[in-house]
């Protein structure tokens, strides 16, 4: 197998394109499986019409199987168009049960009962059981392709299994033993297997202290699961302890994946718009009502203004500090924010913690602030000569930058407790709310203070 290196990867990819223009079936071949899947894959995406047509030719329905479980679902449905009926449904049979549900979940659903009647029945059956499950849950992640094991086997009975049914499997370095009623009762590694002796049982060399993750469990829930414990796999279990599949660490890694980009789109009041393959305006739909929202907030920052208009008129160069509260106060509120979010995503938040967190982060901000008002009042007097000035920016600064790193940690602890995600605590929302603390603070200050500057 080749893995290709940057600067090889375009003139490898060419001969094989040189290959499927002359119709050289045997060179193509033989040059496309040198390849990793990943970059037959890439190589795939490089194809005009014309080419991946000839493609589909020279691979069987099993070989163009993998290269189509590794597309983007946007890619799947695309590309499904360009194959015959029979081509695609033959495809679809040889792909694992949980790439078939995740794909058949995006499309039309006569398309989907089509291709599911057109399946033996256990597939069929398979396929049915993940789409039932709720989106986002370990049931609705998981795969069925896994090899259960009988605690009164021989190792030999399970190495001879293993080379029949190992290839099919979606791992085998861990294998789940279960009774007579289908319940989930130890684990064993490959490696135990291995280093055994062939005539023992699974029973001397499996563990009975089995981590599993009911069907309903949250999908972010198992991925720290996983973080945790470091598995490779983790199986899953219906309310009765039955085994029902398992969630492999590949699975896992496409779901940190999209709950970063979630958390992202939150934290950038952006949830659901981060897709490029989206338009225009479905992008302008999804963001807009956050959009709308943080506007209404911008309104009353506009009116707090407003109030100190008197203000504002005595010293016009008040005006010119105005973005500097809001943007210090903002950002420092987002950063708290980041870290509360984080803490509660990674499940390291207790009771306990929770009050020692609140108070990291306000003597952070005390500190934060204190440096940031020493500045302003050593800078600001050489700039416009007058120490009152400096006083006001000063400590309106050190009080803002404080009580942003608590809004910045509580918003998101309070959502929380709501059983709502703790992202949508998003950092357009809290720094509209600092930029409106902030101002009252730095205009009452003024206001105070007026007679002296």
């Amino acid at each position: 197998m080749v893995k290709l290196t940057k600067q090889n990867r375009h003139d490898y990819a060419q001969s094989i394109l040189r290959a499927i223009n002359a119709e050289n079936i045997q060179q193509f071949r033989q040059l496309f499986f040198e390849l990793h899947p990943q970059d037959q894959l890439d190589v795939y995406l490089t194809m005009s019409h014309s080419q991946r047509r000839k493609l589909y030719e020279y691979l069987s329905p099993e070989e163009f199987a993998e290269i189509f479980e590794e597309l983007q679902i946007a890619d799947q449905k695309k590309y499904l168009q360009e194959l015959d009926d029979t081509y695609a449904q033959e495809m679809i049979s040889h792909m694992s049960a949980d790439n078939v549900a995740d794909f058949l979940g995006e499309i039309h659903e006569t398309k989907a009962s089509a291709i599911i009647e057109g399946l033996e029945e256990k597939d069929a059956q398979d396929i049915k059981e993940l789409l039932a499950y709720e989106e986002e849950t370990a049931g609705a992640i998981m795969t069925k392709e896994f090899i259960s094991l009988r605690a009164s086997s021989t190792i030999k009975e399970v190495i001879e299994l293993l080379r029949q049914e190992g290839p099919d499997a979606e791992t085998i370095y861990y294998l789940y033993v279960i009774n007579e009623k289908f319940e989930l009762v130890g684990v064993v590694s490959l490696r135990d297997l291995i280093t055994s002796d062939p005539n023992n049982l699974v029973k001397t060399v499996m563990s009975s202290r089995v981590v599993s993750v009911p069907t309903s469990e949250d999908q972010e829930n198992v991925a720290n699961l996983f973080k945790k414990y470091d598995f490779l796999a983790v199986p899953v279990t219906t309310e009765a302890n039955k085994l029902v599949g398992i969630i492999t660490v590949d699975d896992i890694l496409d779901v940190m994946e999209e709950e970063a980009t979630e958390d992202f789109g939150e934290f950038a009041a952006s949830r659901g718009a981060t897709d490029l393959t989206l338009s225009a305006f479905s992008a302008a739909k999804k963001r807009a009502p956050w959009i709308i929202l943080l506007m209404f907030f911008g309104m009353i920052t506009a009116g707090v203004i407003g109030q100190f208009e008197e203000t504002l008129e005595s010293v016009v160069l008040l005006a010119g500090f105005i973005p500097l509260i809001m943007d210090s106060a903002g950002n420092t509120g987002t950063q708290s924010l980041a870290v509360a979010v984080r803490s509660l995503a990674l499940g390291q938040l207790e009771k306990k913690s929770l009050s020692k967190m609140v108070m990291r982060e306000f003597s952070t901000g005390l500190m934060l602030g204190l440096m940031c008002a020493i500045t302003l009042m050593i800078i600001i007097p050489f700039l416009h000569g007058s120490v009152w000035l400096a006083f006001i920016v000063g400590v309106s600064i050190f009080l803002s930058l404080s009580i942003a790193t608590v809004i910045g940690t509580l918003v998101p602890l309070a959502i929380n407790k709501m059983k709502l995600d703790p992202a949508i605590a998003s950092g357009p929302f809290i720094t509209t709310v600092n930029d409106i603390i902030g101002l009252l603070i730095y205009f009452s200050i003024a206001t105070s203070l007026i007679a002296y500057l």
